[in-house]
C-alpha cells in the first residue's frame, strides 16, 4: 500500500499515462461478408455440422481481420448473421447458439475456453482479436435457459437472442448486446424484456452497439447517442435496400450526420436479397463506403475517424431543423398536386415543371420548401417535390416526417416514388427545408448509380440542406428523413 503522501502523485501519473494512451483519431474497419448459408431445414442439424458451417464463415472473417490489423485498424465490425446466415426456424437455430456470459465476468475465451461450457465460436473470435491485437465485433446467437418460474419463458425452456459481441485487443469479452427490435421473420429469436444500452470505453473513444432494425427506433439507438453520449456506434446489419430512402449507404450515412456521431456499418452481401452497402461514416459525411450489386465478393473498408467527433473542428454545427422553413412564406406551387406511394406511405407530390424556381408542398403539419436550378431541364426525366407526415406501418410502426426531391422512374407521374437507380439531370442549386416537428432529421443526397455525395452538400444551422456547387453526378434524391420518436 502506498504511503498517503505518495498517493496523489501516483494518481496524477496514472491519469497522465491514460491520457497519453488516448488518441484523437483511430483507424476503423468494416467487412461486408458474402455469408456461406446453411441448407434450409426445419429440424436441427448435429452440433458438429453447425460448427463446421460457422467455421467456414469464420475462416473468411479471420482473413479480413488479419488484413485490417496489418493495415493498422484498431477495430473491425463484421455483419449481422455473418457467422451462420439465416434460413432458420426456432428449432433449427439451436445448434448454432452458445451461452454468452455478461462481460462483467472478466473472461478471455481464447485462454480459458471451457470456463462457461462449450464456446468454440467465442473462443475463436477471442483468439482472432488477441492474435491480431484488434477489437473484433461480431454477431452470433446467445441462448439462456429458463423455467416455469418465469411466466415469459418459451415452451422449449430457453431464450434465443440475436447477439453482438465485442472482444478487445487481449481477447477479453467487453460487450454483449441482445437485439431488441427484431425484423419481420426473425421468429427464431426472442427480444430481451428491456432494451439494453450497451457501451464500453477504449483509448480512442466511447463506443455503443446495436443491430440493424434497431437504428429506426428510439431505444436503444437514440438513447446511446443522446443520453449515453457515445462517440462511435458499432452497427452489424443485414440490410435489404429499399429505394428511394432506405438504401443502406444513404440511410446509415444520413443517420451519422443527423445524430452527429461516427457509425461503423457492416452489412451482409447477398445480391439476390438486395443486401449490400457498408460504410465508415462521420458526422460530416462518409469516410469510406461500398455499394456493390454486381458481384458476390466480400469487401473490406478501412478509414480514419475522429475519436471524439463532437469535439472535432470538422463536426457540423447543431441544427434547428425547422428554423428556416417556419420563417418563410409558402413558395409558389404548380398547377396541381398529386399523390403517390413510397414503401406503402401516401406522399403528396408536386412536379418540377421548370428548369428552376421555388416550390412548396404540404401534408398535415409538414410543409417542404425547395429552391432549385437544374443544369439542364430534360424532357425525358421528371422530378417531384414530396412530403409525408404520418405513421409508417409496413414492417413496423413508427412516425415519419419526410421532405424529398426525387426523380421518377418514367415521365408518367404515376411512377413517382417507385425505385429508380439511374438519372441524367445535374443540379446547379438545391435548397430543401421543412417545418419539422421533430429534432431527429437525417439528411440524404443520393446520386445516379446509388452513390453518395460526400463533401458536396451541407446542412445549414437553420435546417436547409444545400449543395456546395453543381452536383458532380446526376441526382436520384435529396431528402430530409425525419423520425418523430415522440409520437411512437
Amino acid at each position: 500500500m502506498l504511503p498517503s503522501q505518495a498517493l496523489l502523485p501516483a494518481v496524477v501519473f496514472a491519469l497522465a499515462a491514460l491520457q497519453a494512451l488516448a488518441s484523437d483519431t483511430f483507424m476503423a474497419a468494416v467487412y461486408e461478408h458474402a455469408v456461406i448459408l446453411p441448407q434450409p431445414s426445419e429440424e436441427p442439424v448435429p452440433a458438429s455440422d453447425a460448427l463446421a458451417l460457422m467455421n467456414k464463415n469464420m475462416d473468411v472473417l479471420e482473413g479480413a481481420i488479419k488484413e485490417a490489423a496489418q493495415q493498422g485498424a484498431h477495430i473491425i465490425v463484421t455483419p449481422e448473421d455473418g457467422i451462420y446466415g439465416w434460413r432458420f426456424t426456432r428449432e433449427s437455430i439451436y445448434p448454432y447458439l452458445e451461452d454468452i456470459p455478461d462481460p462483467a465476468v472478466n473472461w478471455i475465451p481464447c485462454t480459458d475456453p471451457s470456463r462457461f461450457g462449450p464456446a468454440p465460436v467465442q473462443e475463436r473470435l477471442s483468439c482472432m482479436a488477441r492474435n491480431n491485437s484488434i477489437y473484433v465485433v461480431a454477431n452470433m446467437g446467445d441462448k439462456k435457459p429458463c423455467d416455469s418460474s418465469d411466466p415469459s419463458c418459451p415452451g422449449d425452456g430457453h431464450y434465443h437472442y440475436n447477439t453482438d459481441v465485442v472482444f478487445d485487443t487481449q481477447g477479453k469479452l467487453v460487450a454483449r448486446y441482445h437485439k431488441y427490435n427484431l425484423f419481420l421473420g426473425e421468429n427464431q429469436f426472442n427480444y430481451p424484456k428491456e432494451p439494453e444500452a450497451v457501451t464500453f470505453e477504449t483509448p480512442f473513444g466511447k463506443f455503443g452497439i446495436f443491430t440493424c432494425f434497431d437504428i429506426l427506433f428510439y431505444e436503444p439507438a437514440v438513447v446511446l447517442v443522446s443520453k449515453m453520449q457515445v462517440d462511435t456506434v458499432l452497427f452489424p446489419t443485414a440490410w435489404m435496400n429499399v429505394l428511394p430512402f432506405l438504401t443502406a449507404v444513404q440511410f446509415h450515412s444520413a443517420w451519422a450526420m443527423g445524430m452527429r456521431v461516427n457509425v461503423l456499418a457492416a452489412n451482409t452481401h447477398n445480391t439476390s436479397m438486395e443486401m449490400t452497402g457498408s460504410g465508415i461514416y462521420a458526422p460530416a459525411g462518409a469516410r469510406a463506403y461500398s455499394y456493390n450489386m454486381k458481384t458476390e465478393d466480400g469487401h473490406l473498408l478501412i478509414a480514419e475517424l475522429d475519436a471524439h467527433p463532437r469535439l472535432s473542428p470538422a463536426s457540423p454545427p447543431a441544427v434547428s431543423w425547422n428554423s428556416y422553413a417556419l420563417s418563410v412564406e409558402r413558395f409558389s406551387q404548380n398547377d396541381h398536386e398529386f399523390t403517390g406511394i413510397i414503401f406503402e406511405d401516401l406522399f403528396t407530390f408536386t412536379e418540377l415543371t421548370k428548369p428552376g424556381g421555388n416550390l412548396t408542398v404540404c401534408q398535415k403539419g409538414l410543409c417542404c420548401h425547395l429552391s432549385y436550378k437544374m443544369a439542364e431541364k430534360r424532357d425525358d426525366e421528371v422530378y417531384v417535390l414530396g412530403a409525408f407526415d404520418g405513421l409508417h406501418v409496413v414492417e413496423g410502426q413508427y412516425y415519419l416526417q419526410i421532405c424529398t426531391l426525387l426523380k421518377c422512374p418514367k415521365t408518367n407521374l404515376s411512377t413517382c416514388g417507385q425505385p429508380v437507380e439511374t438519372a441524367q439531370t445535374k443540379f446547379e442549386i438545391f435548397s430543401l427545408s421543412g417545418t419539422f416537428g421533430t429534432s431527429y432529421v437525417f439528411p440524404e443526397v443520393l446520386y445516379s448509380g446509388v452513390q453518395l455525395a460526400p463533401g458536396e452538400f451541407e446542412v445549414l444551422a437553420d435546417g436547409r440542406l444545400i449543395n456546395r456547387s453543381t452536383t458532380s453526378k446526376p441526382v436520384l434524391s435529396v431528402t430530409l428523413f425525419g423520425r418523430w420518436y415522440e409520437k411512437d
